[in-house]
């Protein structure tokens, strides 16, 4: 199980309060789109995908995008239960659409991306952190589903790495200037 500090806590509930679901949902999927071309493979039935004017301006992606940030939002109303929070949903994403687990990885980047674009200067390294923790933490439950990470790695071996480059961050006194990293 995760452990969340009351600051932890603050900042992934003050992010996704303030987030306009609207714009920053599509925004987010429509790069990993354009990003990651691959990943439009599970986006077959929702019309013309062939060009990034095409993506941006599908409506479908949109209500997609938006229906995924409430689907991290229901994460966020639980991070003390995430699991059985995202039972259901896992289970449809790896059994019946076989989602590549690593896409969401590619659409936690992009989300995190956009996300930091609209804080601006208050995309801290602290805010930095606990989102990064918080979108990992989701990522290795959906691979947890899918079959391919055991719930032993969850706990030990991603967490414990996250919490090595979080501490390394502070530790070097770098917390104005810590740089974007990745932990998977």
């Amino acid at each position: 199980m995760v452990q969340w500090s009351d600051s932890e806590r603050s900042i992934i509930t003050s992010i996704f309060s303030s987030l306009d679901y609207e714009d920053v949902g599509p925004k987010a999927l429509c790069r990993c789109l354009i990003v990651y071309p691959w990943t439009q493979r599970y986006f077959g039935a929702y019309g013309n995908l062939y060009n990034p004017a095409a993506i941006k301006s599908n409506p479908l992606i949109a209500a997609h995008g938006v229906k995924v940030l409430h689907g991290l939002d229901r994460a966020v109303k639980n991070m003390d239960d995430i699991k059985a929070t995202y039972a259901e949903l896992s289970v449809l994403h790896s059994e019946k659409l076989h989602v590549d687990p690593d896409n969401f990885r590619l659409l936690a980047d992009c989300l995190t991306i956009v996300i930091a674009a609209k804080m601006g200067s208050a995309f801290t390294c602290d805010v930095q952190a606990a989102l990064q923790k918080f979108v990992a933490v989701v990522k290795c439950l959906w691979e947890e589903f899918n079959g391919t990470l055991l719930p032993e790695v969850l706990s030990v071996s991603t967490v414990a790495l996250y919490y090595s480059h979080v501490n390394k961050c502070m530790n070097k006194k770098l917390k104005k200037k810590c740089a974007y990293f990745r932990f998977y």
